[in-house]
């Protein structure tokens, strides 16, 4: 029961049914002697008033929507007044700016049903692992962050004043993973002229989308890739499968391309991938020539699955894969001796072993071979370039940095990838 010596009641109306809802909160209601709220509520309050022949001239209404002055009103004296809001008023409501500005001695809460659990009761899906995330007045660089770990479902609760639901749309365009994710707006909900549209296409959008909006995002289950759809190489990341607890963590598109024209890939011979991750460089640099062997070596639990599918994802087949520490591996003389000479080799993910790795590999390598070695800390380079310098005619090391386009609402900023530094060594 409502604590009736706090003289300022928060209400929230989940909207599905105004009418027996207004009917079921009539006790506190009437004890008021002023109704706030936004003005679309109010104006649906004042209809049941109407249509139950129920003057109204008892109360003062204000509405919420300009919220320095509601504030400033319930600061000059202590009528008892109800506050209407949608949903719950501690989740992203008007709430937290009542704790801000009055004693909690001052405050009853009384939540509904959020939009959020609204939306997923429309969809007729479980909503207890959704992530979600709100762009009113944020950086939307947040929700580029969040949405980059691949979630299987995300809330998005937009800003109409930037672009709202069209805005995410064009973000996950410019990330290229739109047709990862079913993408439903939910306009109105609750309201009688509720509308929920699953979005195709950035032609979809109504033009009188409402402000009152959210969206959801839901993971789709993807048909299979097949390779013949993809191109030669610079395939782009959406397209491999990515380890779930660290989505991301793979060789970008760009950085590829670049490592895979420094290979100076051979018709023939043997290619070492050591801290291969998903695989993404040796499986592209075999669909470049498909006559190379490729060793994939990865130690992290599972990359040997992750590997596999994108093997199968490029249509290609490495020779072998192994799924443990590379040193473990030269030192127990793991790849078999059909494999263990190989003429160019990859060198990623090794830390703060690289240099030791380095040193393993110089000792097995034929006496020509192209070793690169993609590194994203400066510390490492002056080691590993000691070590390969004396054993190799060539030596060389660039630096990569790409930027990608991506939308904010009717404009495009460029978001920088991790700059790269690509050490290579030509022994002969």
């Amino acid at each position: 029961m409502p604590d009736e010596s706090k003289h300022i009641h928060v209400i929230g109306i989940d909207t599905s049914s105004v009418e027996s809802f207004f009917e079921a909160k009539k006790k506190p209601i009437f004890k008021a002697e002023r109704i706030t709220g936004p003005q679309r509520i109010l104006d649906s309050f004042k209809t049941w008033l109407k249509d139950k022949n129920i003057k109204n001239n008892k109360f003062e209404f204000f509405a919420t929507d300009k919220l320095n002055d509601f504030i400033d009103l319930l600061k000059k004296d202590k009528k008892k007044t109800i506050v209407f809001s949608g949903g719950d008023p501690l989740w992203f409501g008007i709430g937290r700016l009542l704790i801000q500005n009055f004693p909690l001695s001052n405050l009853y809460f009384e939540p509904a049903a959020t939009s959020f659990q609204l939306a997923f009761s429309r969809l007729g899906k479980p909503w207890q692992n959704t992530q979600w995330i709100s762009l009113h007045g944020r950086d939307p660089l947040q929700l580029e962050k969040v949405i980059k770990k691949l979630p299987s479902s995300l809330v998005v609760l937009t800003d109409s004043n930037r672009g709202g639901a069209k805005e995410v749309y064009q973000l996950m365009d410019s990330l290229e993973l739109q047709k990862k994710y079913e993408f439903w707006t939910f306009e109105r909900l609750g309201y009688i002229n509720e509308r929920i549209l699953k979005i195709s296409s950035v032609d979809d959008f109504p033009i009188d989308l409402d402000p009152l909006h959210l969206v959801i995002l839901l993971k789709k289950e993807l048909p299979l890739i097949q390779s013949k759809d993809l191109p030669l190489f610079g395939i782009v990341d959406s397209v491999f499968l990515q380890n779930a607890d660290c989505p991301g963590l793979m060789t970008k598109k760009e950085v590829r391309v670049q490592i895979l024209a420094e290979l100076n890939l051979p018709k023939q011979g043997i290619i070492w991938d050591i801290g291969s991750g998903v695989g993404s460089i040796g499986l592209e640099a075999l669909r470049i020539s498909p006559n190379l062997k490729l060793v994939s070596i990865d130690k992290r639990v599972g990359s040997t699955n992750i590997i596999k599918e994108n093997a199968r994802r490029l249509g290609v087949k490495p020779s072998l894969i192994i799924e443990d520490e590379a040193l473990k591996i030269f030192k127990q003389n793991k790849i078999t001796s059909s494999l263990s000479k190989p003429e160019r080799v990859i060198i990623g993910g090794g830390g703060s072993e690289s240099h030791l790795i380095l040193e393993e590999v110089l000792k097995l390598i034929n006496s020509t071979c192209i070793i690169v070695i993609p590194l994203i800390s400066l510390k490492s380079i002056s080691k590993l370039e000691s070590i390969l310098k004396p054993k190799a005619h060539k030596l060389s090391i660039s630096q990569h940095q790409s930027y990608r386009g991506v939308s904010i609402g009717e404009d495009i900023r460029l978001s920088p990838l991790n700059p790269v530094f690509i050490l290579k060594g030509e022994i002969k």
